[in-house]
């Protein structure tokens, strides 16, 4: 019969309350992440309109780096000695951010509200940085959710940027092939 390993007692400078509050905000920030990622494929998936190839690529872009954060938040929330939330019963239950079910909005709606979620992203991040640095006293993890706020907030450009410029098929704005 085998025996569960016995866990190693983190030294990293942190007690274990700060690692704790830690651990809550970026098990919080993974599920905001995790639901993005979904919502991002999802639309990925069922984008329709004269704009088609080119947000499917561009969702496909932003749900590929949204990827790699989740993981990179799971694998600082396993730094800490804590597991990382894993299901989607976990993620709904602490995301921030909401979904959707069941709606399948225009190719417009779908940037408004991808940009809208990246900027309450950001909103949360700023909020986090602070109480990790200032309660919990953890500036490698502030440094961490700051790579992070900086990614949302490109994200976010993009989107906007996307948003603002004319339309395929709108009068005048038409290109000839």
């Amino acid at each position: 019969m085998a025996t569960a390993a016995k866990a190693l007692r983190v030294n990293i400078g942190l007690t274990e309350e700060q690692r704790k509050g830690v651990v809550e905000i970026l098990s919080r920030t993974l599920s905001d992440e995790y639901l993005l990622y979904t919502k991002t494929r999802n639309y990925h998936w069922n984008v329709l309109g004269p704009q088609f190839n080119d947000l499917h690529k561009f969702f496909q872009a932003q749900y590929e780096e949204l990827d790699e954060v989740v993981d990179e938040i799971a694998e600082r929330v396993r730094q800490m000695g804590a597991p990382a939330p894993g299901t989607l019963a976990e993620f709904t239950g602490l995301a921030r951010l909401v979904e959707n079910p069941g709606e399948y909005p225009d190719a417009r709606t779908m940037l408004e509200v991808l940009r809208t979620d990246h900027e309450t992203t950001v909103r949360h991040l700023r909020s986090d940085l602070e109480t990790v640095a200032e309660k919990f006293k953890d500036i490698g993890t502030n440094d961490f959710l700051t790579g992070l706020m900086e990614k949302h907030e490109k994200m976010a450009w993009m989107l906007r940027s996307f948003l603002e410029g004319p339309s395929v098929g709108h009068a005048g704005h038409a290109t000839s092939g």
